[in-house]
């Protein structure tokens, strides 16, 4: 942190009907005032935050393979009544504390956004790292932009499972490991849709949190840091982020923070 300008990684939430949610957000606001000498006023939330529209951050208790929880834990561990007895969000919440790195795609190919099915590659993060001399490091959080933002303000919304999205290929997760990243987040899911591998439409899922035990911020609103990068020609910045400790949840909605 060197400016003190922090800027939010949220998608804005905006209450209803969304096909990107996997249920819309519904907010009921609630007190009616009346003049008295206290007044109060307030709401209650229902949100199911996996999906495709709101930022989140998927815990390790969020996906299974083969019957395996990253670590060899059971999937029948993440299946209970009470919900997840291992790997659940409230083992991160303390906090989120470290580098960020903006690997701004559109930035880097001359282009607005990525159109959909557009795959980034072990090739595209090796040209980002030679035009801008950032190395991506141990304990960093990688960003990848795929200009979702800029693609809605320009066409308007879409399905981006129907349609299609671009993302991470899942060959950059060798790269991700032998780095030893932290975490990964995207604009989108960290997925290609349709995705490349046939059988199954959540490699980098599969991959990040199964087997290599790195948790995926998914649906960031990456859109303003890009700009304030670009202003400043300079791609990392203090990111900060405090999921909900939710006692043996799979994940939480998040509000990251990057600070230049």
């Amino acid at each position: 942190m060197r400016a003190g300008v922090a800027i939010s990684l949220s998608r804005e939430l905006k209450p209803g009907e969304d096909a990107n949610a996997l249920a819309p957000l519904q907010v009921e606001y609630t007190g009616k005032g009346g003049g008295g000498l206290v007044s109060f006023f307030g709401d209650r939330t229902t949100m199911v935050y996996h999906g495709w529209a709101y930022s989140h951050l998927d815990a390790l208790a969020h996906v299974a393979s083969n019957g395996k929880l990253y670590n060899g834990y059971p999937e029948s561990l993440a299946a209970q009544a009470d919900g997840a007895s291992k790997l659940g969000v409230e083992n991160m919440g303390d906090g989120i504390v470290t580098r960020g790195v903006l690997i701004d795609v559109p930035w880097l190919k001359n282009v607005p956004y990525l159109e959909p099915s557009t795959a980034i590659t072990l090739e595209d993060i090796n040209a980002w790292e030679d035009r801008t001399g950032v190395r991506i490091q141990q304990g960093d959080v990688v960003l990848i932009r795929t200009g979702r933002g800029a693609r809605e303000a320009q066409q308007g919304w879409w399905d981006v499972r129907e349609k299609g999205t671009a993302g991470p290929h899942p060959e950059i997760a060798t790269l991700l490991h032998e780095r030893g990243v932290a975490l990964l987040g995207g604009d989108v899911a960290n997925e290609i849709y349709p995705s490349v591998v046939p059988g199954n439409n959540a490699p980098m899922h599969l991959l990040a949190i199964a087997s290599m035990g790195m948790p995926l911020f998914d649906n960031l609103g990456l859109e303003a840091v890009a700009r304030e990068a670009r202003a400043r020609e300079r791609w990392t910045f203090l990111f900060v982020a405090a999921p909900l400790p939710i006692r043996h949840a799979t994940g939480s909605a998040v509000n990251p923070l990057a600070i230049f």
